[in-house]
């Protein structure tokens, strides 16, 4: 992001967010402490950090506390505000799996886990949602993302348990909510 768009953003309330890691996770520590410190110096607020997939699968512990702890240190030295998100890419990895890299977000200081890049071969389901929300209650959110492509699905990931959506189809999912709710509704700091 240039610094004119940090301009355009000043003052507006918008949160600037960075994917780091991106698609798979597979950059080494370096990197994404690198990309994590750039990236806070350059204006990111919120970071989403694609956990190293196949260092879960080999259930590197030591090298994922390692990557998931440099991060959130690196984004948080320049940025206290940073909010920290774990994407697990769940659609890849086993139940098991899933809540491993829950207990190292929390345990490694994330905000949120979330479900999907939108790259991988599906996204949010609600029973990978009502997953995540039972292994981290309500010490972290959880952010679903992937395939939220209407207001119906959106409000089914809620309904499981998510805090945030993420989607690309943001501006119909609103169309739908006021087609729905009326003119009047109100969007609160919360989303709803």
């Amino acid at each position: 992001m240039c610094s004119s768009d940090l301009r355009e953003l000043s003052g507006s309330g918008v949160k600037v967010c960075t994917v780091i890691g991106f698609p798979l996770g597979a950059t080494s520590v370096a990197a994404k402490v690198a990309e994590a410190e750039q990236a806070a110096a350059d204006g990111a607020v919120e970071f989403d950090v694609v956990l190293n997939l196949g260092a879960l699968k080999e259930r590197d512990l030591a090298y994922l506390k390692n990557e998931l702890a440099g991060v959130a240190t690196a984004a948080r030295g320049v940025r206290r505000d940073a909010v920290i998100k774990i994407i697990l890419e769940t659609a890849l990895l086993t139940d098991e799996e899933k809540l491993l890299g829950c207990r190292l977000a929390e345990g490694q200081g994330a905000d949120f886990v979330k479900t999907s890049t939108g790259f991988g071969p599906g996204g949010a389901t609600v029973p990978d949602v009502r997953l995540l929300r039972k292994a981290v209650g309500e010490r972290l959110g959880v952010k679903a993302a992937g395939g939220i492509r209407d207001l119906a699905t959106a409000l089914q990931m809620v309904a499981a348990g998510a805090s945030r959506i993420g989607t690309s189809s943001g501006v119909k999912i609103i169309q739908e909510l006021e087609d729905e709710a009326g003119p009047d509704w109100v969007l609160d700091e919360e989303g709803v």
